[in-house]
């Protein structure tokens, strides 16, 4: 959606930068994961500092397992998967990508035509795909999901669903302890079990008893390194987790990427889900239709997994084989890069990598961040507020002019928009929507009632937002001239006013207007009065 929004007209911008810091992509591929129900691509631009910003992406649904796993592909499933290929050959010729990196899955590396199938696709259409094996397969998404959500040192459980195969890996920020590679897919169960509609309980036990067997090395290795959170991926995966949004009313258009439900959310909704006829099941709103057919198998799969496991979290990612085919592409075919720049946080480098696309005022923006952070660090106690708030007031203050991309007239709502629909990794919706909100009040008006999106959220996040909005709005104050003169800044909170003592390099009437004209919202929030003069002496910025 934000590729729609500002791609087409702007994209030189990308490319050509006033600033000369700015780091420039150097070369453009594509990604293509050939699944066994879907290939998925992605078009993305590579950088000097080893990272990767997403451009486009397609999904074919050509269900290649039709007629069953391990057996020739069936003559309308061989034409569907190259039709998918020459689409997605376009897409990338469109974008003229200089090299095309293809993987294909189970449904490939075990159909007794598949070498056929993957010398028509050199033949006819120019693409050259790799039948990586099951390990391969599970590195590649693990690194994808270690790329995408935020993990700790704690360990997590990694499930990638898939149509043939079933990706497991054990692991957390640093290493995998354990990865897999089960024919336990979605497509696979549902052709060798033929499960009845709606299914039955015998049919579900049947396909337990299958999944206690195949997964005994899973669960050895999960003895080992046990939690309590399992992290899912691919089109299955996603399917369940909008089907869940959508019965609590809860919109997915931020993002899917770190959306979590609890164990007994989905009990909830696998006693209502499994019921279903196929014919009701095409009503549900958030399931692909195209998975009516074979949805169920990974409904029981999942339940399983939380069962045998005692699983208590289910979060989703969002990015999968297709973005672990780039990863590995920049760890070791692109020799001498620095691998992820200075981030390897996903919530940071995935800021700084909007920051690149919509060629951030550096300078000002970082000045405004750090006095940001110094006003915080004053109040952080008074105004009530956690780490985790200092860290989204951060990055909305990196992003709170990123609107001028679009344009300067309401370039605070345009950031609002941008900042929505970027797809930041390692994000709950939540702070996505006060990371947005706080860069868009960051001028004009304050959070007002007849703001409609913004009075719909929870009482305690709008709260947030006016607090984390409150400083910003002083702090860009500070650098209205955005020359930085601004040189140090104190900040001290008395018991009837806010005393803000900064040094500068000239005259400081313009920043001492420009805060004190924005600062209505922080004397709201603190019941204070802001009080801002220069001083002579040094003080310091946090």
């Amino acid at each position: 959606m934000i590729d729609a929004y500002i791609n087409q007209s702007l994209f030189s911008a990308l490319i050509v930068s006033s600033n000369s810091n700015q780091v420039t992509p150097i070369k453009r591929i594509a990604a293509i994961d050939i699944g066994t129900n879907s290939f998925h691509a992605i078009i993305v631009d590579v950088y000097s500092d080893g990272s990767f910003r997403t451009l486009d992406k397609l999904k074919e649904m050509v269900q290649l397992a039709k007629g069953g796993m391990g057996k020739r592909l069936s003559d309308g499933a061989f034409k569907r998967g190259l039709t998918a290929l020459r689409n997605i050959k376009r897409l990338a010729d469109s974008y003229e990508c200089e090299e095309i990196l293809a993987y294909a899955t189970s449904a490939i590396r075990e159909a007794e035509n598949g070498g056929e199938f993957i010398q028509k696709s050199i033949d006819d259409i120019g693409i050259k795909m790799n039948a990586i094996p099951g390990r391969v397969e599970a590195e590649l998404i693990g690194l994808a999901v270690r790329h995408g959500v935020k993990l700790t040192e704690e360990p997590v459980l990694m499930a990638d669903v898939g149509g043939g195969s079933v990706e497991f890996l054990i692991g957390n920020e640093k290493e995998f302890f354990y990865t897999a590679s089960k024919k336990i897919g979605v497509s696979r169960m549902t052709e060798i079990f033929k499960p009845s509609d709606p299914i039955t309980d015998e049919d579900i036990k049947k396909l337990e008893a299958h999944y206690e067997e195949q997964l005994r090395d899973v669960a050895q290795a999960f003895a080992q390194h046990r939690t309590d959170t399992i992290i899912g991926s691919s089109g299955t995966m996603e399917n369940i987790a909008q089907m869940i949004a959508a019965r609590k009313d809860k919109s997915i258009d931020v993002t899917l990427n770190e959306m979590e439900f609890s164990a007994e959310e989905f009990r909830k909704f696998y006693d209502w889900f499994i019921k279903l006829s196929k014919k009701e099941r095409k009503k549900v709103d958030g399931l692909d239709t195209k998975r009516v057919g074979f949805i169920n198998t990974g409904v029981v799969l999942l339940d399983f997994l939380i069962r045998k496991f005692g699983i208590k979290t289910v979060k989703i990612s969002s990015q999968a084989l297709r973005e672990g085919i780039v990863i590995r592409y920049l760890k070791k075919d692109m020799i001498g890069l620095q691998w992820s720049g200075a981030f390897a946080d996903p919530r940071r480098r995935s800021v700084f990598e909007l920051l690149r696309k919509t060629n951030w005022h550096e300078a000002h923006s970082r000045h405004v961040a750090n006095m940001a952070l110094t006003i915080f660090d004053a109040l952080e106690d008074e105004l009530e507020l956690t780490l985790n708030d200092r860290e989204l007031l951060e990055y909305a203050s990196y992003l709170h002019d990123i609107g001028y991309y679009i344009s300067h007239s309401k370039h605070h709502k345009h950031a609002l928009y941008i900042i929505r629909h970027s797809d930041l990794k390692g994000f709950k919706e939540d702070e996505i929507e006060i990371i947005a909100n706080v860069a868009r009040y960051h001028r004009r008006s304050t959070p007002k009632k007849r703001h409609g999106e913004y009075w719909k959220m929870s009482p305690a996040i709008r709260k947030r937002i006016k607090k984390l909005s409150g400083i910003l709005r002083v702090a860009d104050g500070l650098d209205r001239s955005h020359y930085q003169n601004v040189k140090d800044l104190q900040v001290y909170s008395e018991k009837e006013q806010i005393k803000l003592n900064i040094r500068t390099e000239g005259e400081p009437y313009l920043e001492i207007w420009g805060a004190e004209r924005k600062s209505d919202l922080l004397k709201e929030v603190t019941g204070k009065k802001i009080n801002i003069e220069r001083v002579i002496e040094p003080a310091y910025i946090g």
